[in-house]
């Protein structure tokens, strides 16, 4: 929980974005508030609020199932360090996962000191700050400064790229990482929402998957 503080100013930044826009569409505080604890997941939330009263029920699933598809990609790369752990284990790990908390989780695991009751409380910290960051922007609504006027909306990202760094070791590494992003960044042009991360993500680990292939046989020739 303590290794999520450095993510947390990004966190409660959105959150609180997220409660002020929440008011805006006619959500009450406790409506934005009850989103946040059952949802969590601070892409889909938005991209609700950016169809609310205006898409119907069926539209607004399927947005939010596009966006958060990417939790297959995560799972999928953890779920080698999680072998071995009863289902209700990684079924409860996966229920609070967040981009935040895998990250950490990952990094963790990566350097050899990661475990499930560190990934549990990685899942914790953020799933305590978001809510309660979200019912105080819905609270005071109009009344807080957009986050956004202080630089607080670059946390995220300079955040994750800190935890990107950690994972290039090789060249390799560094190529699959400036493609994924060469790739998002299109993506971001030509799909719909929500299914950037995904392309880009397989896309990416395709590239990876070549590149080790060519470097084996180099070695073995």
């Amino acid at each position: 929980m303590l290794d999520t503080a450095p993510l947390a100013p990004g966190v409660i930044a959105f959150g609180l974005l997220y409660g002020m826009v929440a008011r805006q569409v006619g959500f009450s505080p406790w409506e934005a508030w009850a989103m946040s604890l059952i949802v969590h997941a601070g892409s889909a939330q938005f991209a609700v609020l950016g169809m609310w009263g205006t898409a119907g029920v069926v539209p607004i699933l399927l947005t939010t199932l596009a966006i958060n598809l990417r939790h297959l990609l995560m799972g999928a790369s953890i779920a080698p360090h999680l072998q071995g752990l009863h289902p209700r284990w990684r079924a409860f790990l996966a229920l609070w996962m967040s981009d935040e908390s895998y990250a950490l989780a990952i990094a963790a695991y990566e350097r050899g000191t990661g475990s499930p009751r560190y990934f549990l409380g990685a899942n914790v910290g953020i799933y305590l700050l978001w809510p309660t960051s979200g019912l105080v922007g819905a609270l005071l609504g109009s009344a807080l400064p957009d986050p956004g006027r202080y630089g607080l909306d670059l946390v995220f990202p300079l955040a994750f790229l800190g935890l990107l760094a950690s994972f290039l070791k090789d060249r390799i590494g560094v190529a699959v990482a400036l493609a994924a992003g060469g790739l998002a960044l299109l993506g971001v042009t030509l799909l719909p929402t929500g299914w950037t991360v995904v392309v880009a993500g397989l896309l990416g680990s395709l590239l990876g998957l070549l590149l080790e292939e060519a470097k084996e046989a180099w070695t073995r020739s």
